[in-house]
């Protein structure tokens, strides 16, 4: 069975899924709380609780828009090497930014390393411009696209960044798809997703994925805030040779965010083949 399929099978059967564990004991359970944790190798939901259900992905959105520059890299259309303008409507995003004025560049990988560590909007906005022909909103319509091809048939795009916007919509099964996807089928450069820190015009950027230091064997993916999302994060974890991605969506802070997918990882890794 195919990952895609093998996921909405599990995900049809419960909107909570398994019960093996008891979550709540990191903190009570927040009302947009939604979390899954997936077996990378097969597919199969190990933890389920309100997978399927809308949620506000904020900067995990980042994950779609490096899914796509990922692409374009590999295609040959894009190198690491090529500048990306940066716009009067991209300079002027609010924060998480690092300040880059209109009418300035970026290269490519260093843009790369912005979006893992820093989650920069400005730059966010700024891929997705130079990759829409100038456009984010046609950008947006690209991201989804690639969101149906790849099986994440509940989520809907508006914009590169994740920046908030009511129309832009995500599970935390369609975030599981999409993490795997950029694992399956970007090896070359999922290694980005590690990063730690970049340096951007001699100043060292550090990043603020905690839980890559908790949970042991994570490799990498990414965080995102808005306030009408709470705090998200989706992990990647290998390990004993087991191979997982977990989401958890809606917590009220990043620690109760980190240490719920270190729970989680901790009791679901050995269930995985």
């Amino acid at each position: 069975m195919s990952l895609v399929l093998a996921l909405v099978a599990a995900s049809a059967c419960t909107s909570t899924g398994s019960t093996d564990v008891d979550v709540a004991p990191v903190a009570p359970l927040p009302d947009k709380y939604a979390a899954i944790v997936v077996d990378a190798k097969d597919g199969r939901m190990l933890y389920g609780a309100n997978a399927n259900e809308l949620r506000y992905p904020a900067s995990l959105t980042k994950m779609m828009t490096l899914y796509l520059l990922f692409e374009a890299m590999e295609q040959g259309r894009v190198s690491g090497s090529d500048l990306i303008p940066i716009s009067r409507n991209a300079a002027t995003r609010p924060p998480s930014k690092i300040g880059l004025k209109a009418g300035q560049s970026i290269p490519v990988d260093t843009a790369i390393r912005v979006l893992v560590v820093k989650s920069a909007n400005d730059v966010a906005t700024a891929v997705g411009e130079f990759l829409g022909g100038g456009s984010e909103d046609r950008f947006a319509e690209m991201m989804t696209a690639k969101a149906r091809e790849l099986g994440m048939s509940r989520t809907t795009f508006r914009n590169a960044s994740g920046l908030p916007d009511p129309g832009q919509v995500t599970t935390a099964t369609d975030m599981a798809r999409l993490s795997i996807a950029l694992r399956r089928n970007f090896p070359q450069y999922y290694g980005y997703f590690g990063q730690r820190e970049v340096t951007v015009a001699g100043r060292v950027i550090k990043g603020h994925n905690k839980a890559m230091d908790m949970i042991p064997g994570a490799d990498g993916l990414k965080t995102g805030y808005t306030r009408a999302s709470g705090f998200n994060l989706a992990t990647s974890v290998r390990q004993g040779g087991h191979s997982v991605v977990g989401v958890v969506m809606g917590e009220n802070s990043a620690d109760i965010r980190n240490a719920r997918m270190a729970q989680l990882m901790s009791t679901y890794m050995k269930q995985a083949k």
